[in-house]
Order: structure tokens, then sequence, then C-alpha cells
């Protein structure tokens, strides 16, 4: 049941989801980088951001601190999102929008202040981001079936289709060794996230 191959089909099954997924984030970057209208509420979010970043720094330990928290903060939440999208898909859909949207705020408030956006991208994300951005997408590509699979549910009360009950069943197992892969890959990120990224902004 969970095979190496069972589990690549299922992830080549739910590629419209996952390309779902990609159009939303970057939706929201581009609704960052360009909308004024949020701007109060993505400063808040960017102050938590450097609120976390002095707590790490002045940890004992500020690299195995970041590890443990960035790898934490990340499952946690991909876990979550996963099996929350079970409420009609609500919970990915936001999270998506709302972290694409941080980051496209994040690099136009850098090009406004003189800083390089691009650098920033090339030594602040692409290292840890290569696995920790596709790892989240996948996590809110299943919630997202989660959330499509409820609506038929819901349907089915008037349709009296049995059939989704069984089929939610399978797709709730399925969720169990990606989350394991996704745990792995996120480990991983953050292991380079807390080191590699962290030596290339010092530079």
């Amino acid at each position: 049941m969970f095979s190496l191959k069972a589990f690549a089909d299922h992830l080549l099954q739910m590629r419209r989801y996952f390309a779902f997924s990609a159009i939303l984030f970057f939706a929201g970057v581009i609704v960052g980088g360009t909308n004024s209208a949020f701007e109060g509420y993505l400063d808040s979010q960017l102050q938590g951001i450097g609120e976390i970043a002095g707590m790490i720094n002045n940890a004992s330990n500020p690299t195995l601190f970041m590890l443990v928290f960035i790898f934490l903060n990340n499952t946690i939440k991909s876990v979550l999102v996963i099996y929350l999208g079970a409420a009609f898909g609500v919970a990915p859909l936001l999270f998506l929008l709302l972290n694409g949207m941080i980051l496209g705020y994040l690099f136009t408030s850098m090009e406004e202040t003189g800083q390089n956006a691009a650098a920033m991208f090339l030594k602040g994300i692409v290292p840890h981001g290569i696995i920790e951005i596709p790892a989240i997408l996948i996590a809110c590509a299943y919630g997202l079936k989660f959330g499509m699979l409820s609506l038929r549910a819901v349907g089915s009360l008037i349709s009296r289709d049995k059939g989704i009950g069984k089929e939610y069943e399978f797709f709730a197992v399925r969720t169990v060794p990606v989350i394991v892969f996704l745990a792995v890959a996120l480990l991983a990120a953050a292991v380079i996230e807390s080191t590699v990224t962290v030596w290339l902004l010092s530079l």
C-alpha cells in the first residue's frame, strides 16, 4: 500500500491540484507585491517574522534552535493544512495566498528601500526554497483535494452516491506516506536554511 511506486503514482494523479496550488501561491506573490491594500497586514506579518529571528539569535545555540523551530513550524503547518483542508479547502487556499503575498510584499519592500531583491532571492530563498516551497505546495494540494472530496460528500447527500465514503477513506490513507515524505523534505530544507542560507546571507 505504501510502496514507492504507489506513492509516485498517487503524486502523479494529484498533478492538477499541484498546478492549482502553484497558481494560487504565485497569484499571492503578485498581489502582495503590487497591491497596497494589504500593506498593514503584511507589515505586521514581517514584524512577527523579525521578532522570531531575534528570538533565534538570542538562543544559546542559534543554529540548532533555528533548525528545530523551522522544521517543527513547517511540518506542523503542513499536516494541519492537509487535514483542515477537509473543511472545503479553505485553509490551504488561504495559506497559499497569504504566504505568497508575504513573499511578494517582502521583495517589493526591499526594492523600494534600495536593497537588491534579486540577490536576496538567490541567497535567502533558493537554497532551501527549492525543497521547502514544493513541499508546501504538495501539502496544500492534498488539503485542496480533501476540500473537493468534502464538497462531493455534501453533494452525495442529494445524489445518494455511496462511493464517496470509500474514496474519502482511500485518500485519507494515502496522506500517511505523504506526511512522512514531507517531514523528511522539510527536515532537509530546515538544515539548509539554518546553515547554508544563513552563511550565504552573511557574505
